[in-house]
């Protein structure tokens, strides 16, 4: 049986574009994956990260997925390597690639390795914003209220978005 899921993609290195193109290509191919739904791609600016970091590019896809959590996490890393993305000792250091698991299904997962819903997904417009364009009634298990609610109470000062691609 398969549930929806959703990924955060982010890139801040390289090509950001095509770095979120590969991404989406490389999910959108493997067989426990169905029906890919795309979000625009943002800027945004990059937030908890050092300074003089670039900005990012940022989207997030959904699917129906046919697998478990522990699997889907494993597939980000595997697709994440294949795309270049290195271990960095700094915290939020600028990346290739970086895809974050946001929802799968009504399924609650914590572990030391992966927290399902995101623990942020609520507080960051960048996430919020392209998950809205896709799912604005979005109901996170644990959360009381839709994503296009979630999105409406963030500050319209904190991490400005500017959108780029509507289809990519």
């Amino acid at each position: 049986m398969s549930n929806r899921a959703g990924v955060a993609l982010g890139s801040n290195l390289g090509n950001r574009l095509e770095n979120l193109q590969h991404a989406r290509d490389c999910l959108a191919t493997e067989a426990t994956i169905s029906n890919l739904r795309a979000a625009p791609v943002y800027q945004s600016v990059p937030v908890n990260c050092p300074p003089g970091s670039p900005d990012f590019f940022n989207t997030v896809v959904d699917f129906d997925y046919d697998g478990d959590p522990a699997s889907l996490l494993t597939l980000t890393q595997l697709i994440q390597a294949k795309l270049g993305r290195t271990a960095s000792a700094e915290r939020n250091a600028p990346r290739i690639i970086d895809l974050d698991i946001l929802f799968l299904g009504d399924q609650i997962c914590q572990t030391d390795e992966l927290e399902i819903p995101h623990p942020r997904i609520g507080i960051r417009r960048f996430v919020l914003k392209p998950l809205a364009d896709l799912s604005p009634d979005l109901m996170l298990p644990g959360l009381t209220l839709p994503v296009r609610l979630l999105l409406e109470q963030l500050s319209e000062e904190d991490e400005p978005l500017v959108r780029l691609y509507e289809s990519w």
